[in-house]
């Protein structure tokens, strides 16, 4: 498909702007609107050229998300390098704090825990909904443990009865 684009635009001279370049390569161009010699319209069109044309899928994360905003027309200007290079700082910043929020959630979870302000989870061993009347308990009781509308079908078996087909 780009080899007939740029046959294209070298036989209908279609005008294409450099924009820029990213940090990782790519080229992102502009294309303004344009009659072509058999008076078709081309709308405007923002494209990227990627620096590994190879790959069969290309990966957003390959491409800034400023250039991403510029390319799908939520900009009006192109990134400049410093603005991507400053956005990139600030981003690691804020995983770094984010890190050392979490970090003392954690702290302080554990100190109300020992405290006894708040009431540890329970580690159980019987998987299941909460509403399931064997729900935080070790194991099954052989004894019924719900009636009527709670009663939930497999969850006690008579004493003595066993799995044994006959």
């Amino acid at each position: 498909m780009n080899q007939i684009r740029a046959l294209l635009q070298r036989t209908f001279g279609l005008v294409k702007h450099h924009m820029g370049t990213d940090q990782f390569g790519n080229k992102y161009y502009y294309i303004p609107q344009q009659k072509t010699w058999i008076g078709q319209t081309i709308r405007s069109k923002r494209i990227v050229e990627a620096v590994n044309p190879k790959e069969i899928e290309y990966d957003l994360e390959n491409i800034p998300s400023e250039w991403e905003a510029w390319m799908r027309g939520r900009r009006k200007n192109p990134p400049t390098i410093e603005e991507i290079l400053q956005n990139e700082e600030y981003r690691k910043v804020i995983k770094i704090r984010a890190h050392e929020v979490q970090q003392k959630e954690e702290i302080r979870k554990e100190k109300e825990y020992e405290e006894g302000l708040v009431a540890q989870p329970i580690q159980t061993q019987v998987k299941g909904h909460a509403s399931a009347t064997y729900f935080g308990k070790d194991k099954l009781s052989p004894e019924p443990t719900s009636t009527a509308n709670t009663f939930q079908p497999g969850g006690w078996l008579p004493p003595g009865n066993s799995s044994k087909k006959k």
